[in-house]
């Protein structure tokens, strides 16, 4: 069976099939999710720009519909459909980087482009939790460490199992009341005696409201995404609907023309609920963005149709993997889904 998938994959990426694929994309579209881009002076590791700009020059050249997210949520909510298959690019959190490094990318391409910010970050009131734990790991000389974690305590080697020690930490963080991950992120600093900066470290840092107006101006349009990043279903009522308003004022206070669809924090299924989504109707948001993967398909605007959910659109995390993309954005993956991989 995965000779014949094989085989199959193989017509179907040849450029003289890809035509033939387009009726699968009339009503569903690819949406990319991007993180951090690589700027080499700050430390910082990511998407490689000239492999953005390799993969914009192929969707120029094929004539592929370069689409804002605000536009395909509305096509979708209209039933619309594509004539050509359209891709929509979204970044998620607000690193200078992703207006240094990713914005002028997109702009050389007149690409729209969607970042989500996390307003208390911009202002520079925190940083990433998940960030900090990093620094923690890559920052400690001890050997070994112990960790209170809620009503246990996580013991780490971190000789050459410091990367394993770190990723089963982050894990374990998104997994409980917020409030525990933060204290848990403390104690893990004290234990490993590290002492974390005030302000995030330049290769955490993010951007400016400046370069956020300045990007936008180039063509980025920019939408909320919490005031903390916390993941919401872990969060007291009350706190979920600072995270979600709050976020979403401070960003039309600061930015000309914000988007009214909304990106959940780590964006797994069990990470937000209906009480997040009511939230976001009574915002007069349009629709939210998670993390897990899929197309976005032609839309229900009450979420309870046969259609998709508006207020959980599927993303594909993007891949430097060219043959991937293209299979992506073709929809080589409708047919594969359909044959089984």
């Amino acid at each position: 069976m995965g000779r014949s998938i094989d085989a199959v994959r193989r017509l179907i990426t040849s450029r003289h099939a890809a035509p033939l694929l387009r009726p699968l994309m009339r009503t569903r579209a690819t949406i990319f999710m991007l993180h951090r881009f690589r700027m080499p002076d700050a430390g910082v590791e990511g998407h490689d720009p000239a492999l953005l700009t390799r993969h914009l020059e192929f969707l120029r050249r094929e004539r592929y519909d370069l689409i804002s997210l605000e536009t395909l949520f509305d096509d979708l909510l209209h039933g619309r459909p594509h004539r050509r298959p359209a891709v929509a690019f979204t970044i998620d959190d607000g690193f200078a980087d992703q207006v240094r490094v990713g914005a002028p990318v997109f702009a050389a391409y007149d690409c729209p482009v969607t970042t989500f910010v996390t307003s208390g970050f911009v202002d520079r009131q925190l940083w990433f939790w998940w960030n900090r734990i990093e620094y923690v790991f890559h920052a400690s000389t001890r050997h070994s460490i112990a960790v209170p974690f809620g009503d246990e305590v996580l013991s780490y080697q971190l000789g050459d199992g410091r990367a394993r020690a770190q990723d089963d930490f982050t894990e374990r963080c998104k997994d409980v009341p917020d409030a525990v991950k933060l204290a848990a992120v403390e104690a893990l600093a004290e234990a490993a005696e590290v002492v974390l900066p005030a302000e995030p470290p330049a290769g955490y840092a993010p951007m400016t409201w400046d370069e956020l107006r300045a990007a936008e101006r180039g063509g980025m349009t920019f939408g909320p995404h919490t005031v903390t990043h916390p993941v919401l279903s872990r969060t007291t009522d009350e706190q979920s609907r600072r995270e979600l308003s709050e976020g979403w004022s401070r960003l039309r206070q600061e930015a000309a023309n914000p988007v009214p669809i909304f990106c959940y924090p780590n964006g797994r299924a069990r990470d937000f609920g209906a009480r997040e989504v009511q939230t976001l109707r009574e915002l007069g948001m349009t629709g939210a963005v998670v993390g897990e993967t899929g197309y976005a398909e032609r839309l229900d605007a009450n979420g309870a149709g046969p259609a998709g959910d508006p207020f959980r659109v599927k993303r594909f995390a993007y891949t430097a993997d060219d043959r991937e993309f293209r299979e992506l954005v073709s929809g080589v993956e409708v047919i594969t889904q359909m044959l089984g991989r």
